[in-house]
């Protein structure tokens, strides 16, 4: 409704406000430092670029010392700040707040992804509009027992879906089963499950 009533272009200072709060509060959006500043039209504009986006609604797990990212603010260049799925291997670690940051970090990478790829008029979004070219990073491979150093193309939840409006959803640890080696398939939630005994009664 907020979209469709700002394309119209027929918003009254309140209902921009209400956008406004909806952007905050539900999205996290961080709005430009001259946003008040903007006449209605131009608040208006900023808004609907603002909320005008694909939908991403991530389910987390409580972080457990798992290798990997997770979910941060990030401030931009610009100033403004909006919420991203980090790789541990793009954090500055030699930087001691960023470190700290990281290793604060409360909850581990989506488990789970629900995307909304069409907008308000039911039209598909191109995608290609809402991705960071300029997240590719540098990690730390391995091959035949040779460290190797990989430049990474921006992968689809860190690069691919940079521009898209983000939401993070706790979800149970049950739904966490990370393989990173062979070793991780003993673990007991990899085991068989137990087969069923029937009972003659």
């Amino acid at each position: 409704a907020y979209l469709e009533r700002l394309a119209l272009g027929d918003v009254t200072p309140s209902e921009l406000n209400d956008i406004r709060r909806f952007a905050e509060d539900k999205f996290s959006l961080s709005l430009p430092a001259t946003f008040e500043q903007r006449s209605d039209q131009e608040q208006a504009e900023l808004l609907f670029q603002a909320l005008h986006r694909p939908l991403r609604i991530c389910g987390v797990v409580p972080n457990t010392g798992e290798p990997g990212g997770g979910p941060f603010w990030v401030r931009h260049a610009d100033g403004t700040t909006s919420l991203q799925i980090v790789e541990t291997s793009q954090v500055d670690t030699s930087v001691e707040t960023q470190q700290t940051i990281l290793q604060k970090s409360t909850h581990f990478n989506p488990v789970n992804l629900v995307c909304g790829v069409r907008d308000f008029r039911s039209q598909p979004f191109d995608l290609m509009r809402f991705t960071d070219p300029e997240a590719g990073f540098i990690s730390q491979k391995s091959h035949d027992g040779r460290a190797l150093k990989a430049l990474e193309l921006p992968g689809l939840w860190n690069g691919a879906m940079a521009k898209w409006n983000t939401v993070f959803v706790e979800v149970p640890i049950t739904t966490f089963n990370p393989v990173k080696t062979v070793l991780d398939l003993l673990r007991p939630e990899h085991q068989p499950a137990p087969s069923a005994r029937l009972d003659d009664g």
